[in-house]
C-alpha cells in the first residue's frame, strides 16, 4: 500500500476541461510539455481537490465546489494570498503558481499549487508506519505544537494584517455561524435553538492576542514526512484562514477529535485516528495546547461547544446542496443525521457544564 496520499477517478459531475488547463498553464508556467494527466484526490467535502500530473512536474489544482456556494465562502484568490505570504512565517504552506479569475477557463475562479508528497492520515493509521503508542503520543504532540506555531506568527510582519478583524471576533462568529446555519436549513434539520442560545449567553471577550486562525486544522489536513513520519511538512486547506480568537480554533479543532471513549454513534464521525493508545483526549490536548502556547483556558465547554456548532453549519451547508440536488456526491446523504447527533453531543456538554 502507497503511504503516500493517492488521487483516484474524477467523480462523476466533477470532471475538468484538461485541454483549457492545460492552454491556461502554459502561459504562466513555463517549462511545461504534453497534457496533464488528471485525477482527483478522495478527501474533503468543500473545495474540489485534482492532481494535475506533467512529465516535469506535479500540481495540485483548487476550485470550489459545484451548485450554491455560501457568500464569501471559497475564495480562491484569498486562499492563494494566504499560500504566498504565510509561508514566510509559516514554512508549511505548498508554494502557489497560478491563480485563474477567468471562469470560462473551467467554469469557475482556481488555483495551482505545487503538489507536497506526503502522508496524510485519514481514519485509520496505516500499520506500515509502526507508531507504538509512545510514537503516537509523540506524533499528537508535534501536531498540537504545530497549531501553537501557527498561533504565534507576527501575522503582521507577513503582510496579513488585513485578513481578519481581531476585535469582536468571537461576536462575529456566534452571530455568523447561526445566520449561516439557518440559511442553510432544510425541512429535515434540527432547530439548534437551546445551544444557540446558550453560545450567545456565554459568550467570553476576544483573546487579547489575536493570531492566525486556520479554521480547518485536523490530521488529515498535514503531511507527513515519508521519511520520517514524527516529523510534519506541510498544512493544507487554507480557505477559511482569518485573524481573530486562537482558542476558537482550539475549538474547531476538537470538534474533530473523537477520542476512545466516545460512544459508537460518535466513532462513525470519525475521519483521524485520534482514537488511538497514545494519541491525547481533547482535555488532554486542550491541556498541552495551553501549556505550550502559555495560553489559560477557563472556559474550555465553550470552544468545544461553538467548534461543534460550527462543524454542523459546515455539514448543513453541504448538505442543504445535496437536498437541492446541486451535487450527486453520495457521501453528503448522511450529513443530516450527523447534524441531529453534533445537537446532542451539544446538549450534553452544556447539562454538565459549570459556565
Amino acid at each position: 500500500m502507497a503511504l503516500t496520499d493517492q488521487s483516484t477517478r474524477i467523480r462523476e459531475g466533477e470532471e475538468l476541461d484538461a485541454t483549457a488547463i492545460d492552454t491556461y498553464l502554459k502561459f504562466h508556467i513555463s517549462g511545461l510539455s504534453g497534457t496533464p494527466r488528471i485525477s482527483q484526490f478522495p478527501g474533503g467535502a468543500s473545495n474540489l481537490t485534482y492532481l494535475l500530473e506533467y512529465p516535469e512536474q506535479e500540481f495540485v489544482l483548487r476550485r470550489p465546489p459545484f451548485g450554491k456556494k455560501a457568500k464569501s465562502a471559497h475564495d480562491m484568490g484569498r486562499e492563494f494570498r494566504i499560500l504566498n505570504q504565510l509561508n514566510a512565517g509559516f514554512p508549511y504552506c505548498p508554494k502557489a503558481y497560478a491563480h485563474c479569475t477567468d471562469d470560462s477557463v473551467i467554469g469557475a475562479e482556481f488555483y495551482v499549487m505545487e503538489r507536497v508528497k506526503g502522508i496524510i492520515l485519514r481514519d485509520e493509521l496505516p500499520p506500515e508506519l509502526n507508531l507504538d503508542e509512545a510514537r503516537t503520543r509523540q506524533l499528537c504532540e508535534n501536531f498540537v505544537d504545530k497549531l501553537v506555531d501557527l498561533h504565534n506568527v507576527d501575522y503582521k510582519a507577513c503582510g496579513l494584517a488585513d485578513l481578519g478583524k481581531p476585535e469582536g471576533y468571537v461576536q462575529r462568529q456566534i452571530g455568523g455561524w447561526i445566520d449561516r446555519y439557518e440559511k442553510a436549513m432544510t425541512p429535515d434539520a434540527p432547530q439548534w435553538e437551546a445551544v444557540k442560545s446558550w453560545l450567545n449567553d456565554k459568550m467570553p471577550a476576544d483573546h487579547p492576542k489575536p493570531g492566525i486562525v486556520h479554521n480547518d486544522y485536523r490530521l488529515d489536513n498535514v503531511i507527513l514526512d515519508p521519511a520520517n513520519p514524527m516529523k510534519i511538512i506541510g498544512v493544507l486547506d487554507w480557505e477559511m484562514t482569518t485573524i481573530g480568537d486562537p482558542l476558537m480554533d482550539l475549538g474547531n479543532t476538537l470538534a474533530y477529535w473523537i477520542q476512545a471513549d466516545d460512544p459508537a454513534p460518535m466513532q462513525a464521525l470519525r475521519r483521524q485516528p485520534s482514537h488511538l493508545p497514545g494519541m491525547l483526549t481533547r482535555q488532554q490536548f486542550a491541556d498541552y495546547y495551553a501549556e505550550r502556547s502559555g495560553i489559560e483556558i477557563t472556559n474550555f465547554d465553550f470552544y468545544y461547544t461553538y467548534g461543534v456548532f460550527r462543524l454542523a453549519g459546515i455539514m448543513q451547508q453541504i448538505y442543504y446542496r445535496f437536498f437541492h440536488g446541486q451535487t450527486q456526491d453520495k457521501r453528503f446523504a448522511q450529513f443530516i443525521h450527523a447534524n441531529k447527533l453534533l445537537e446532542q453531543v451539544c446538549l450534553q456538554v452544556i447539562d454538565k457544564s459549570r459556565l
